[in-house]
């Protein structure tokens, strides 16, 4: 007998978990490069279990579980071993590709963040970018740049850009959730009760120039990665132009989605200049 079973039962608890809680991720994953694939499975999982403790953990200790939560990461990443399935399948990504422990600290930072803030000024709001969205960035270009520091150290910044702007996106689309229900405002100088056509159109403006810097990185890919990176890119930018549309007062009236057959044309379309040769 081996350890293996364990670790492939862990590997399968961190797939399960992204495919429950983001469809679209999980279609962008499996095009990856089956090398690839499970790595991702494992950082989303272990980011995904976070963020709910933060989120929705409402009739418990929330601070006392991010804490527990955070202390067994790093034990796990020390131990090569954790009978929780999400870290464990979290630290042989992390081991394996010697993704830098600074990204996960930054991590629990802007998640211990969402426990004590409800309002951002500009500094506090790039920190907490950096650290809830860019950092998972960077920890899957670990995986997709598969041991090269050249590489890494070349596309870092438009990967930073690429969390980014997913994430400025998914702030846009849950204000309705996060206002309402969380009484959080991450956008500085926003105030919802009075939301302008200005406001959403500076934001608006800020996440074109992330995802402009982002595509100049995607096209730079390795060819393992390039292709599920790009329609994982083209599913966002389609749900951000849908949001454009959208008038500051109804934003905050509706979850705005991008529908799924549009979201199989996004494949259909990318698969095909794919083969072209075009991404």
């Amino acid at each position: 007998m081996t350890i293996d079973l364990f670790h492939e039962v862990s590997n399968d608890c961190s797939r399960a978990v992204t495919l429950k809680y983001s469809t679209s991720f999980s279609s962008s994953i499996k095009l990856l490069h089956k090398d690839l694939r499970m790595p991702v499975f494992n950082i989303y999982g272990f980011v995904r279990f976070a963020d709910e403790i933060v989120d929705t953990f409402h009739d418990y200790d929330k601070p006392a579980l991010l804490q527990q939560f955070r202390k067994e990461t790093f034990e796990a990443i020390e131990r090569k071993i954790s009978l929780n399935p999400i870290l464990n399948s979290f630290q042989q990504t992390v081991n394996a590709y010697e993704i830098d422990h600074a990204l996960i600290h930054a991590f629990f930072r802007s998640m211990e963040s969402d426990l004590t803030q409800s309002a951002y000024d500009r500094q506090e709001y790039d920190a907490y970018i950096y650290g809830s969205a860019e950092v998972v960035g960077l920890m899957c270009l670990y995986v997709f740049c598969e041991g090269s520091r050249l590489a890494f150290d070349a596309l870092k910044e438009p990967a930073r850009a690429l969390g980014a702007a997913f994430q400025k996106v998914n702030f846009l689309r849950d204000i309705q959730a996060d206002f309402t229900g969380l009484s959080r405002v991450y956008f500085p100088g926003c105030d919802f009760h009075n939301f302008t056509e200005a406001d959403k159109l500076k934001i608006e403006q800020d996440i074109e120039n992330d995802f402009k810097k982002a595509l100049v990185g995607i096209m730079r890919l390795p060819l393992k990665a390039k292709f599920g990176v790009y329609v994982a890119y083209k599913y966002y930018y389609s749900l951000f132009c849908k949001i454009k549309t959208i008038q500051p007062q109804n934003i905050l009236q509706k979850r705005i989605r991008v529908a799924n057959y549009h979201k199989a044309y996004i494949v259909l379309r990318a698969g095909v200049k794919n083969s072209l040769g075009l991404i």
